[in-house]
């Protein structure tokens, strides 16, 4: 449960986390879903994500709907690779020897193969955080648990916008991670990032203390300014950029640096163009940190 809740935390992307009446119903679903698997704990019983799923949707509750909706991508989605067993064999001699535990494969799937387990997606965050347990086997490097950096659009933001030292702080930050690749869920350089994880973590050393938000939190937590007024160090919103339990809730953000310019993670983490068709399609508000 504890798994499930910080992964169904992750995805839903609150500002103030999953509700009492949310933690309920995942509760209640989760003990429905592995009844099966308890009274014949057969691999074959095993429940899937889309289980879970499957079972929120059937819940009576709005909520339930909700977080099966924001769960759908791990499920029917692009990230689907989370809803299939592991065909790692754990009574394997190498298994054995280096001690690890069944959990501790768990994430490792051939997307098609079998079924999956449930709780998939809270192991493998945990894991890309944790490099599974086994530093001795993952040692530290420069860019842990992500690939090489990609190729990203680079910008110079003009030496006037780096007289604010607030702005000039948050641009240091954000700069040093350019390159890292996109990943669901991410929210720091040993996982690298998704879009709300990247500014959520600029910003957190920056001068500020939000924690991790999603985008809809960040653009709560600001006030609403014009384009004509927006500033460096500003942040920036858009909606309907995949689909969304809100459509009409920010789904993006990024940290304006002016010129109609922003830093964001998109895949790589990159300097972006306002001005193109897209971000001017997908645009929501600028908004200004407390």
């Amino acid at each position: 449960m504890d798994f499930l809740l910080s992964f169904c935390d992750i995805v839903v992307g609150s500002k103030d986390g999953l509700q009492p009446i949310e933690k309920t119903v995942i509760d209640r679903c989760v003990r429905l879903v592995y009844r099966q698997y308890l009274e014949d704990p057969r691999p074959e019983n095993m429940p899937i994500l889309e289980d879970l799923y499957q079972l929120l949707l059937k819940q009576e509750e709005k909520e339930a709907h909700f977080i099966a909706t924001a769960l759908e991508i791990y499920v029917t989605g692009s990230l689907n690779v989370f809803n299939h067993r592991t065909n790692v064999d754990i009574d394997n001699r190498i298994a054995k020897q280096l001690n690890i535990s069944p959990h501790q494969l768990s994430y490792v799937t051939h997307s098609g193969e079998g079924e999956g387990l449930l709780f998939y997606g809270s192991m493998y965050a945990t894991y890309m955080a944790t490099l599974g347990n086994r530093p001795d086997l993952f040692p530290a490097s420069k860019y842990p648990n992500a690939s090489q950096r990609e190729d990203y659009l680079d910008y110079d933001v003009p030496p006037e916008a780096l007289e604010d030292e607030t702005f000039a702080a948050m641009l240091a930050e954000a700069e040093k991670y350019l390159g890292y690749p996109y990943v669901w869920g991410g929210s720091s350089p040993a996982t690298s990032f998704d879009c709300s994880g990247f500014v959520s973590w600029v910003i957190n050393h920056s001068g500020w203390d939000v924690g991790r938000l999603g985008a809809k939190a960040l653009c709560n937590l600001c006030t609403p300014v014009s384009p004509a007024n927006a500033r460096p160090g500003d942040l920036v919103f858009f909606i309907n950029t995949y689909d969304a339990p809100d459509p009409n809730a920010p789904t993006h953000c990024g940290i304006y640096v002016g010129n109609n310019m922003m830093i964001h993670c998109g895949n790589p983490i990159s300097y972006a163009n306002l001005n193109s068709s897209y971000w001017q399609n997908h645009f929501y508000c600028y908004g200004r940190l407390p």
